[in-house]
């Protein structure tokens, strides 16, 4: 059969395999920030070496995330997903066996694009697999496993890290792969694809493709007077890309999605702004609670996983919630209650008690959380069956452009007030200074989203 349902398939099955999936994906991520310290000494790494630890996983996402969306659309989100668990699971094994950086950043590059393959197809398989009244639901159980990962994180990575070493963080995620691999072969049959009389777009593919590429790099290196050129690059290319998708009869991107359909289009760019305000709160305040308060990484990762335990918990009510009422009410609500977070965080300074961080972070998990699941059942509800590969893949996109653009504000910022100086007791008042510039320009961001996340309108959502 080539067009699966919730009936052709156990739904607690396919959402325990989604939902591991999901969660080790962003417990990989987060796992490996916090063991790159121990990487870096391990390769003798510098500074800015061990950082593309970490930006090479996030590049090739954001590269191949909509090329695999469109695949998965054509040639079947099941094949993508299970093709991608493969690649992420096979590159995986291979970074816990890396001998030098070099190769531990190439795999790192591969399993970004097996996440990709993930990321692209899971929304869509979700939102294909169960009908509308129940969608938000699922959604919300998918959304908290990821921010499930992202809280295990710290505190499961840390002791593996610490009792083992850096490389059991990664034999762990392939036990997982092996089982949901397994999982999929097994007991997952038939497949979803709505657009299999399409073509796909290779030349539209490459010219995204690049200029995504350049765009985040230069966005990565800001604010060198080189990146504002390899960035400026990136972003002609995109206005290329979006001039050359319009005139194509299978594009890889329907431009049109974002003239013709508001809800599609300011639901994404509500999702860009979100993440570009939030996503580098937890580097800023790792660095602020192990330099300005001096706690050890530890108890620091204990007070950090504050946001997203909350953040997983208000996932799943509002999941539900945007089965009955309108979600951009929904997620409009949830980015103003971020905007009063980061308000709080703006006020940090040595005398700061846990407490009152404890309660900011708490106020910004809820927020992120009550927008986050509605926004994206906006987004995968507003388009018909044969576009939900594309969905999926453009609100990821818009994801982890947020957060390369959310590094890139908080980089910037730092460089001009203590220029290439390392972060130390000497200068940690400059620091203190650039994190106040930094959550009141990401609280001004956020309450611009406010605007974005209304802008979008109301809409039923439909049989798709």
């Amino acid at each position: 059969m080539e067009n699966n349902s919730s009936h052709n398939v156990n739904p607690n099955l396919l959402m325990a395999i989604l939902m591991v999936t999901l969660f080790f994906n962003a417990f990989m991520g987060a796992a490996v920030n916090i063991a790159i310290p121990i990487i870096a000494k391990d390769f003798s790494m510098s500074a800015v070496e061990s950082s593309w630890v970490a930006m090479s996983f996030l590049l090739s996402s954001a590269m191949f995330l909509l090329p695999f969306g469109k695949i998965g659309d054509i040639y079947g989100r099941k094949k993508v997903f299970l093709i991608g668990n493969i690649i992420f699971t096979l590159s995986t094994l291979s970074c816990a066996f890396s001998s030098n950086s070099l190769m531990l950043i190439s795999f790192r590059f591969i399993q970004g694009i097996g996440g990709a393959m993930i990321m692209s197809t899971g929304m869509a398989i979700v939102t294909s697999a169960f009908s509308p009244k129940e969608r938000g639901k699922m959604l919300g159980l998918v959304v908290s496993a990821v921010y499930l990962g992202l809280t295990a994180a710290p505190v499961i990575g840390g002791i593996l890290t610490q009792v083992y070493s850096w490389h059991s963080i990664f034999i762990v995620s392939v036990i997982a792969g092996i089982l949901v691999i397994t999982g999929i072969l097994v007991r997952v049959k038939g497949d979803w694809l709505d657009a299999k009389n399409e073509k796909l777009d290779y030349f539209g593919s490459i010219i995204y493709m690049f200029s995504i590429f350049m765009l985040m790099y230069g966005f990565s290196k800001l604010p060198e007077y080189k990146a504002i050129v390899i960035a400026s690059i990136g972003l002609i290319g995109i206005i290329l890309f979006v001039i050359y998708e319009k005139r194509i009869l299978f594009p890889v991107l329907n431009i049109k999605l974002f003239i013709s359909n508001k809800v599609f289009a300011f639901s994404n760019l509500a999702a860009l702004i979100n993440y570009a305000a939030t996503f580098a709160i937890t580097f800023l305040l790792s660095l602020y609670l192990q330099y300005e308060k001096g706690l050890q990484p530890r108890d620091a990762g204990l007070i950090l996983i504050t946001q997203p335990a909350i953040m997983a918990i208000t996932a799943l009510i509002s999941g539900r919630l945007s089965d009955k009422f309108d979600s951009r009410i929904l997620a409009s609500i949830g980015m103003a209650i971020t905007v009063v977070g980061l308000v709080l965080l703006f006020n940090l300074d040595s005398e700061t008690t846990n407490l009152f961080l404890i309660i900011s972070l708490v106020i910004v998990g809820i927020g992120f959380g009550m927008f986050s699941t509605p926004n994206t059942n906006s987004v995968m509800s507003s388009v018909e069956k044969r576009q939900l590969g594309i969905a999926s893949a453009t609100i990821s996109t818009m994801r982890i452009m947020g957060q390369i653009l959310s590094m890139a504000i908080a980089a910037m910022v730092i460089h001009i007030f203590l220029g290439d100086a390392k972060i130390s007791k000497d200068n940690v008042g400059l620091f203190m200074q650039s994190s106040k510039v930094i959550f009141l320009i990401f609280a001004i961001l956020c309450f611009i989203g406010i605007f974005a996340s209304l802008a979008r309108g109301q809409k039923k959502l439909t049989e798709t």
